[in-house]
């Protein structure tokens, strides 16, 4: 048989911290700053191979913005598909999304997009963005981008 526990008068609930994606990490050079969103990492590794001098997962910090011509920098982080990577030019403007927008649906149902992007998050925070994975089988931890627990992020 079923219980169901119900506070006491006396005893009330414990508070719940709210749960939130981390903030991205910012990794300042002198004439470009990456961010690097962990949650929204797909690890399609277009950083690494890309540029290996600047991303460098046996190194700490992973990000060396430094390691080449800012421009360059700028130019792989541009190839993430998910967006975890963003950056400034300390010189001009950040990064502009494509136009016109594109959507692709990748064969498991992924939806690739990059454009200039409003994307509402589930905790109802619109962000501002240039290419974003979002989820289409509705399991993901970090909706509404893809995180590939689900069916559509299995490859």
């Amino acid at each position: 048989m079923a219980s169901i526990e119900a506070n006491q008068p006396n005893e009330p609930a414990e508070p719940q911290a709210p749960e939130g994606p981390a903030q991205p990490k910012a990794y300042a050079g002198a004439g470009i700053t990456v961010t690097y969103d962990a949650g929204r990492c797909l690890h399609a590794a277009r950083c690494v191979g890309g540029l290996p001098e600047v991303f460098d997962t046996a190194l700490r910090p992973w990000i060396q913005p430094d390691g080449a011509a800012p421009e360059r920098v700028a130019e792989v982080v541009r190839r993430c598909p998910s967006g975890a990577l963003q950056y400034r030019l300390s010189a001009g403007p950040a990064e502009e999304g494509d136009r016109p927008t594109s959507v692709v649906r990748s064969p498991l149902g992924q939806l690739f997009l990059r454009g200039q992007l409003s994307v509402t998050t589930a905790a109802g925070v619109v962000r501002r963005e240039t290419r974003a994975v979002l989820c289409a089988c509705g399991v993901s931890g970090n909706q509404p981008y893809c995180d590939h627990s689900g069916a559509c992020g299995k490859e």
